[in-house]
């Protein structure tokens, strides 16, 4: 009997009835949510961290797949060729750290963060590239960062808060000392 973490997705908006629905046949179900800042009062202020996906610890040959493909809410677990697609514990781990840091933060808010501060991407298609924060655009959670090309041109990109972090201090070298 081994378990691993698999990636259930849902149907859009329906993470809640669907975390509850897993739950109810007795599954572990990891639901990373975080605590965001809406311009509107009446915004939900508990989010999805992953947006249409849970996690889901089973051992997939005891349960079958089946099962999360006909449950209500779900779309089946991520696949790829066939096969559902193994999440490794250590990303599991990484994201448990990330909302705790969040959480401990009190949400996402970038209140430190003023324009001309550099930043990294932490997602998407620019994953790891530096970039310069300008400014948070109210009412949708997104910034507005300075990539900066070769040619040194900067290209505007608006991005979820969520996919920006102030990078990391790096430790001074002898010769920097």
């Amino acid at each position: 009997m081994t378990r691993h973490w698999y990636a259930l997705k849902s149907h859009p908006h329906k993470e809640d009835l669907l975390l509850h629905q897993a739950e109810a046949r007795g599954f572990e179900v990891y639901y990373p949510r975080i605590r965001v800042h809406p311009v509107n009062p009446r915004s939900h202020k508990i989010r999805p961290y992953f947006p249409g996906y849970l996690f889901i610890h089973i051992d997939v040959e005891e349960s079958g797949t089946s099962v999360f493909q006909w449950m209500p809410y779900a779309t089946g677990l991520v696949s790829f060729g066939g096969e559902p697609s193994i999440v490794p514990d250590a990303f599991i781990t990484a994201i448990r750290q990330r909302v705790h840091e969040i959480s401990e933060a009190g949400g996402e808010l970038f209140e430190g963060l003023k324009p001309g501060d550099k930043v990294v991407i932490q997602g998407g298609p620019f994953e790891g590239y530096a970039a310069v924060f300008d400014i948070s655009i109210p009412g949708n959670e997104r910034v507005r960062v300075f990539l900066k090309l070769l040619n040194d041109q900067a290209v505007r990109l608006e991005l979820p808060v969520g996919q920006i972090a102030k990078p990391r201090q790096q430790p001074k070298s002898k010769k920097e000392g």
